[in-house]
């Protein structure tokens, strides 16, 4: 069947897509943890080193730097904001849903193509992950991008197009930098099985070719070595630890039935996925499926497919397979002839109420806090976390220096649990000297406020009385949500142990 011809540039979606994920970029404070953690992130590399992403002072690398350098970038024109902090991920949503919108175009006309990406940019899961900061939608949108430009470069069984093939490897890369190894092994099983299906070995093994090679060798390569150069245990830690111990692992948080993202796909593309079962109709029977259909079909399968092995599941994960649901779903609007904008403008209203929902309760920020720990602490002053760390609170104060974190760092179950203190401990195996100075036990607090004009505390309200017991003098200055921020002025005593 051949392809539609391309209509004109395609400014005004490109222009409205823009204009709807930016519009609320700002309208809530972070969400923890993700949002602190990673805003936290891209906030110390802004003032520190643009290359080594840090969490309180120490290497990160739990994820790569892609959504950091980007909203780096956001922060160096726009200032330190949550709009600014959100605009990493609503650029790399932007690409997730243009992508789409040029391929169903090509492939399937423009009514096609409007419908997907009307389904795509009003899917909760789309709409929220856009502007939420973390690392999925980002690794969503370089594997969407490399499966197309793929897809794009064998279109012709005659020949591969080594162009948009480069651009496959290249956006492949880019999905390594923005969340791991996933950024090249889903394009593959999505890619590979397709084309083996169609009997297309041949340009199976032309996807090798030294030139895509060469494009995903230059974009990945650079900082990884560069971290490895500095940090030793780099490629062991992230490659290793990060990718096939926590796939494989049993020990990480958020266990969840095998069935999860069965359920989690359609119930977070609502209303759209109420037109599934007539999308799956139209691909009957199965051994008759079109080829383009199949893509599809085979690519939601095989990503959730993926993440249903490990025993942590999170929704997130499953953004990979947002762009070939939407595909399938636009196609059945438009064969049933379906009034699809009204629906639109159903699921756009539901989109900004989950958004407004989230910005009056603003579950666990800290930012009230934050904001006045950030006009009232000076030079010199010296910020303490109590048994937690508040990942938002770094930003939002705009700390100077890394806080001091007080906890049980000597517990020898700290390594078995997947939580913020395996994070911070995780890190001051890159930096043991850095790790010292920040990371207390409770039996050195006593000592922390020495040589200092002024200690600052924030802490869970329960940890009160161990506090002053350990520090007379304290003084609360504001409470919210059951965190305090707590002070005492600095006094002479003894060296520091």
């Amino acid at each position: 069947m051949p392809s539609p011809v391309p209509e004109a540039r395609p400014w005004r979606e490109a222009l409205a897509l823009a204009a709807w994920l930016l519009a609320t970029l700002a309208l809530r404070p972070l969400l923890l943890p993700d949002e602190g953690r990673y805003a936290g992130v891209a906030y110390e590399m802004l003032r520190g080193d643009a290359l080594l992403p840090t969490l309180d002072g120490l290497p990160f690398f739990h994820k790569p730097p892609l959504l950091y350098w980007l909203d780096l970038g956001a922060m160096r024109l726009f200032g330190v904001n949550d709009f600014a902090v959100r605009c990493g991920p609503a650029l790399l949503g932007w690409c997730l849903g243009m992508a789409l919108f040029l391929h169903l175009r090509r492939w399937h006309g423009l009514a096609v193509a409007r419908a997907g990406l009307a389904v795509l940019a009003t899917s909760p899961l789309f709409f929220v992950g856009a502007q939420y900061v973390n690392h999925d939608v980002g690794v969503a949108a370089c594997i969407t991008a490399a499966v197309l430009a793929a897809v794009r470069a064998v279109d012709d069984p005659a020949r591969t197009s080594r162009r948009w093939l480069a651009l496959a490897w290249a956006c492949s890369a880019l999905g390594v930098l923005a969340k791991g190894l996933i950024g090249i092994v889903l394009p593959g099983l999505v890619v590979v099985p397709w084309l083996l299906a169609q009997g297309r070995w041949r340009q199976l093994l032309s996807l090798l070719h030294p030139l895509g090679l060469l494009a995903f060798a230059a974009v990945v390569l650079p900082w990884m070595v560069l971290m490895q150069q500095r940090y030793p245990g780099f490629f062991d830690y992230f490659i290793v630890e990060q990718h096939f111990r926590r796939y494989t692992g049993t020990e990480f948080n958020n266990r969840m039935p095998v069935w999860f993202y069965w359920v989690v796909l359609p119930l977070f593309m609502l209303p759209w996925s109420g037109w599934l079962w007539p999308s799956l109709r139209r691909l009957k029977p199965v051994r008759t499926l079109d080829a383009r259909a199949g893509l599809y079909l085979w690519w939601v399968v095989a990503i959730a497919g993926f993440f249903s092995l490990p025993a942590s599941k999170l929704v997130g994960y499953v953004m990979p397979a947002l762009a070939p649901m939407a595909a399938l779903l636009a196609l059945a609007l438009v064969a049933r002839g379906t009034a699809w904008p009204r629906v639109a403008a159903a699921a756009a209203l539901a989109c900004v109420a989950i958004v407004a929902a989230l910005a009056w309760k603003a579950p666990g920020s800290h930012r009230e806090l934050a904001l006045t720990l950030g006009a009232r602490v000076q030079a010199g002053d010296r910020v303490a976390f109590i048994d937690e760390y508040f990942y938002d609170l770094p930003f939002y104060a705009r700390l100077a220096a890394p806080a001091v974190v007080v906890s049980a760092w000597d517990d020898p179950d700290l390594p078995r649990h997947d939580n913020w203190r395996k994070e911070l401990w995780d890190a001051a195996r890159f930096s043991p000297d850095r790790g010292a100075a920040v990371l207390w036990n409770w039996d050195r607090l006593a000592a922390l406020p020495c040589g200092v004009p002024r200690l600052w505390l924030v802490a869970a309200a329960t940890h009160r009385a161990r506090l002053e017991a350990a520090l007379p003098g304290l003084a609360l200055v504001q409470a919210a949500h059951g965190v305090e921020l707590l002070t005492l002025s600095g006094r002479s005593c003894g060296a520091t142990p």
